[in-house]
């Protein structure tokens, strides 16, 4: 397998860098490609980016998440695409684990796990990880399917057969969306051990109990109805 990387980025100058570096620092030589898409950003995000070695910046001028990740699904040149957020920072096993799932599933289409929000205080950094073992390990057994959208990597001849991303979808349920249409076609894997950190902001800034209830929520209506409840979206930075 080749991994191509896709970071979508949107105003991300503070936390880019951070994430690059722990690509190259966490899996030396190890991507065909990391491809960072500038999405509209008004900041200095591609220009941080640049400064990388191997990093390539695509511009995607139409705002949007699902924009962003279909550009790099359009760009990307390897058998498998990584998607991540830019402010998400690898954990030391993570390629490992890609390894050992796609070699021991051969019908396996993605694989995805949890966030560690790890700049949160210790009490909500454990109430996430529970929600984690609690809510989407049970979820990911009874549907078949759970896909974090800012660490997850799937066969990009997959993604193609499914036409790519809804980019209807402004931000919320995008993830489950693409999910439950690679279901019909492959296995998708939730693996607890497929951990990787970010940062809190969203959590901060809107609320744990707030946050969870709107990934939730629109879990359930993609699942249900095939389409998200929540149209809008804030961008935290």
């Amino acid at each position: 397998m080749t991994i191509s990387v896709v970071v979508p980025a949107y105003n991300e100058e503070k936390y880019i860098g951070a994430c690059l570096q722990s690509l190259l620092e966490n899996a030396p030589n190890a991507f065909l490609e990391i491809i960072v898409v500038d999405n509209a950003s008004t900041d200095g995000t591609a220009r941080v980016a640049k400064q990388f070695p191997g990093v390539r910046v695509v511009p995607e001028p139409k705002k949007g998440l699902t924009q962003a990740r279909q550009r790099g699904l359009l760009e990307a040149q390897g058998t498998h695409i990584a998607y991540l957020d830019a402010d998400t920072r690898l954990s030391p096993s993570w390629l490992r684990t890609v390894r050992k799932n796609f070699a021991a599933n051969p019908n396996l289409v993605a694989l995805s796990g949890p966030y560690d929000y790890d700049d949160l205080p210790v009490w909500q950094r454990t109430l996430v990880l529970a929600y984690w073992q609690f809510l989407a390990m049970p979820a990911s057994w009874i549907t078949g399917y759970v896909l974090v959208g800012g660490n997850f990597i799937a066969r990009k001849d997959s993604l193609r057969e499914i036409g790519g991303f809804d980019t209807t979808i402004a931000f919320y349920g995008e993830d489950t969306n693409i999910a439950r249409r690679l279901h019909a076609i492959g296995k998708i894997r939730f693996d607890r051990k497929f951990l990787i950190f970010t940062s809190g902001r969203r959590i901060v800034k809107e609320g744990l109990l707030k946050t969870a209830w709107t990934y939730v929520l629109n879990y359930l209506s993609e699942v249900i109805l095939k389409k998200p409840v929540t149209g809008t979206y804030t961008d935290i930075r």
